[in-house]
């Protein structure tokens, strides 16, 4: 393994395993199964909430959202919380996202007992935005590495010169700089994605079936990484991109 390889792959378990459920999630606000559907929708109604647990012996078991507390007891409109719906508040952030797929919530459990939530709205916090800019980075420094154990200091001539061009003067504008960067540090993640999808053998090594699906999945990451980079929101337009990253993160 190389020095580089090192760094990879240990950042990689940095944003791996740093980011957790814990890290993102809300308290549940839970009330007794007797209690008043009005007088529980009323407070929910103050303090903004939209999901309340409800608790038997003690115990949160289930739950229901504010627009179904119209009348009698919180107990009467309880929806049984399931086992596949809950996650530890120490899970990462790579199992925690896919299951929010076909799920509105996930409940958190906290000293054994369930205490919080998470919703895809929570994914649009910083510790999210975080992690999956650095994911993004980690992916694009694989990439260097690959394009030079592969293609050694041919790389240049697998790159229209237009797109070389643009990488040169970037390169020489950040000497001026004083800013020490090869030429492959000055291309554009897309580039860089360009050269991994048109090599069959590295297409192979990253996991592309085809050069249309790594050239569809290099547009989607760089799309994703722009977003983070604007604080625009991500979780509506780049969702599908956001759970493909999580499922297949090691690869």
């Amino acid at each position: 393994m190389t020095s580089e390889e090192t760094v990879n792959e240990r950042l990689y378990r940095v944003f791996a395993d740093a980011f957790v459920v814990r890290d993102i999630a809300e308290a549940l606000v839970s009330f007794d199964a007797g209690a008043s559907s009005a007088d529980t929708r009323q407070l929910m109604d103050q303090r903004a909430y939209r999901i309340i647990g409800i608790r038997h012996d003690g115990l949160v078991q289930g739950f229901a959202r504010r627009e179904e507390l119209t009348q009698g007891t919180c107990g009467e409109v309880m929806h049984r919380i399931q086992r596949e719906d809950v996650i530890s508040e120490w899970a990462g952030l790579s199992e925690a996202i896919p299951l929010l797929t076909d799920r509105k919530q996930l409940f958190v459990t906290c000293f054994g007992q369930i205490g919080g939530i998470v919703t895809r709205t929570d994914l649009q916090k910083p510790p999210v935005r975080m992690w999956l800019f650095g994911m993004v980075t980690i992916i694009e420094m694989s990439f260097s590495r690959l394009i030079v154990n592969h293609l050694g200091e041919n790389w240049t001539d697998a790159l229209s010169e237009g797109r070389l061009a643009r990488a040169t003067e970037l390169q020489l504008e950040r000497q001026r700089r004083n800013q020490d960067l090869g030429l492959l540090d000055c291309l554009q993640f897309s580039d860089k994605g360009q050269l991994i999808a048109k090599d069959k053998q590295l297409r192979d090594r990253v996991g592309f079936a085809s050069r249309r699906e790594g050239e569809e999945t290099i547009k989607e990451l760089e799309a994703l990484r722009n977003g983070l980079a604007h604080s625009q929101a991500i979780v509506s337009g780049d969702w599908d991109t956001i759970v493909r990253l999580s499922t297949n993160l090691r690869t």
